[in-house]
């Protein structure tokens, strides 16, 4: 097994769906889950973005579905692997969204008062000009979005007795608009039957704990108490939990960080040198008490 400082040099490229380092990295994956005994299903697909701003041409996609040989899972332990850029960070987006909101009730209730019909053409300039910075291309290293999961994943297995009842799932093409959590769901929905999932996205050195509960139950709440983490059910961000969590019994999205993190997500500045991986042993100890309180 590499060492972790290691292994996220190792896989902190970019990595955007059906380029060369995104295979690359999901070879790396599957060598330190079959180093930690696990056995590798590979579950492939081809994405094709419904937006935009997720790219025109469909790609070849992976997921990672690792079990350990005869063990039953009742907890699933996630996290994507792969990355994107955009022109401008998750945090200017953020703004952007809300001035996209903002314009467009403001230029309505001008025109509901009198105003020109021209004023409806500011919501257009608006959401074009979204669209326009949201495009993804292969330009960030991704290493907090979302090697940090990854780390943090493994960290948990390696905290835990080797005959625990966790399997783990790394998909795909997240960053396409969460298109291998559907696959996933539509093709694999046997495996995620009356289990728990814990999905990680995004787990920085600095920053608040937040856990986005998508399904309570008590390993959930054991999950929240033991990262003392502010509990939430609805942010402004695309996860996988959204669509995992109709398929399993309870579902939980860790995430740590803050305005800092948010402002070199998804751009070039997202490298392995700006994280010690403090956060993620400290999530991963937690999860690991509460997925194995014994």
């Amino acid at each position: 097994m590499t060492d972790s400082r290691a292994l996220l040099e190792e896989i902190s490229i970019a990595r955007l769906v059906g380029t060369s380092n995104h295979a690359r990295v999901r070879e790396i994956l599957k060598r330190e889950l079959q180093a930690r005994g696990f056995v590798v299903l590979e579950q492939r697909f081809r994405t094709r973005p419904r937006l935009p701003l997720w790219g025109r041409a469909a790609s070849d996609a992976v997921n990672l579905i690792a079990v350990r040989p005869r063990a039953r899972v009742t907890t699933w332990l996630a996290a994507h692997y792969d990355s994107k850029g955009q022109a401008v960070s998750m945090a200017a987006r953020l703004v952007l969204a809300g001035v996209v909101v903002a314009g467009s009730l403001g230029a309505l209730v001008v025109r509901l008062a009198g105003g020109p019909a021209l004023v409806l053409a500011v919501p257009v300039v608006l959401v074009a000009a979204f669209v326009a910075l949201s495009r993804i291309s292969d330009g960030s290293p991704g290493a907090v979005d979302n090697c940090s999961g990854l780390l943090t994943v493994l960290a948990t297995v390696d905290a835990l007795p080797a005959d625990a009842a966790v399997g783990v799932v790394f998909p795909d093409a997240e960053e396409h608009g969460l298109v291998g959590a559907r696959a996933l769901v539509h093709e694999r929905a046997n495996l995620f039957e009356h289990t728990a999932l814990v999905n990680f996205d995004g787990i920085d050195d600095r920053g608040r704990t937040l856990a986005l509960v998508h399904r309570g139950g008590p390993l959930v709440d054991a999950v929240v108490h033991a990262l003392a983490a502010r509990r939430a059910r609805l942010l402004p961000v695309l996860e996988d939990g959204l669509v995992l969590g109709r398929s399993v019994r309870e579902c939980v999205t860790v995430m740590r960080g803050g305005w800092g993190t948010a402002r070199v997500v998804h751009t070039p500045g997202d490298t392995a040198d700006r994280l010690t991986l403090e956060g993620v042993r400290e999530v991963a100890r937690a999860v690991a008490a509460a997925v194995s309180p014994g």
